[in-house]
């Protein structure tokens, strides 16, 4: 599956199918369908990368970062701490 937080947001959403989510641009692989969950936001919604280095971060405000592709720095959307399905957990 390709990934890109600008479009397709709703097809992805609600698509729970196994396999990898990789970037638009470069194909770089970002978060596996094992780590999304269902949240209320318009995009899909993940625990975590797939790799240590599938994602760069940059820090915005309190508890959110701005998210990029670790490869290409294609614009993934944003991280935010501890806003996943268990306490300390992120939403990616």
């Amino acid at each position: 599956m390709s990934f890109c937080s600008f479009s397709g947001g709703e097809v992805y959403k609600n698509n729970f199918s196994p396999g990898l989510y990789v970037c638009a641009k470069c194909d770089h692989q970002l978060f596996s369908s094992r780590s999304k969950f269902e949240h209320s936001s318009p995009w899909p919604a993940f625990t975590d990368t797939v790799h240590e280095d599938s994602v760069a971060k940059h820090k915005e405000r309190a508890g959110a970062f701005k998210v990029l592709c670790g490869k290409c720095g294609n614009g993934l959307g944003h991280e935010f701490v501890n806003d996943g399905p268990s306490k300390g957990k992120s939403r990616f």
